[in-house]
């Protein structure tokens, strides 16, 4: 069983409207997705647990959800061990997340007002900041936020669930990789872009933009080249 050595405290940053199950969900799922929690390793609900700053419990209900979700398995008497996902597994998820995301942020550029726009622009600006850091969880944290927010001005709640759940299923292990090269920057550079395009009405350059950022996800972002 694994220590996690990128696990922050979640408690201190706990609001009133999400419980420590769900953060504690959303931290389990975040480092995963950036390979702070590394597939094929078993993990315990106690070190988990005081890597995060919270009881046992809602690690374990996590774990239940996460089991579900099909990120981990659990391992009698061990722990759980984290899924690895094949290339056909990213590939597959990449191209349905293009079929969603894709058009509908096509629709969002001729739907968005300047003032969600701008209501986004501090969330790329911390993608920026983050991925300059080196701060990989927080990095995707607030990439959730962003592409989840843009989705949510087409007004389809369905997609935007939709997308939160393919997002979480993605593994970016290269982003370590990618910051020490000081290459990170450059791809967290397109969500400043995106919104210049949105706020221009471009919807064919939005999608276009779209499509590339999220090869990404399938390329560089984990260790893989590009098509």
């Amino acid at each position: 069983m694994t220590n996690v050595s990128g696990l922050d405290p979640v408690v201190p940053s706990l609001v009133a409207h999400a419980s420590i199950r769900a953060r504690v969900t959303e931290a389990l799922r975040e480092a995963m997705v950036a390979g702070t929690m590394e597939p094929g390793t078993v993990y315990s609900a106690p070190a988990l647990a005081q890597m995060l700053g919270v009881s046992a419990t809602p690690v374990r209900e996590a774990m239940i959800d996460l089991v579900k979700e099909g990120h981990v398995e659990a391992i009698r008497n061990r722990g759980y061990r984290v899924v690895q996902i094949s290339d056909q597994d990213l590939d597959e998820i990449v191209e349905l997340r293009a079929l969603i995301e894709v058009p509908t942020i096509e629709r969002v550029a001729s739907l968005a007002t300047p003032e969600q726009v701008a209501a986004l622009r501090p969330l790329a600006d911390e993608l920026e900041r983050t991925a300059a850091e080196g701060l990989l969880r927080e990095f995707i944290t607030a990439d959730n936020a962003f592409h989840l927010s843009l989705l949510a001005i087409a007004g389809n709640r369905l997609i935007v669930q939709e997308a939160r759940r393919l997002r979480g299923l993605s593994r970016l292990s290269a982003l370590q990789h990618l910051h020490r090269e000081g290459r990170l920057v450059q791809t967290a550079a397109e969500h400043a872009q995106l919104l210049d395009l949105i706020d221009a009405r471009d919807a064919h350059g939005a999608a276009a933009l779209m499509a590339a950022h999220l090869g990404h996800v399938r390329g560089v972002w984990a260790g893989k080249p590009e098509h």
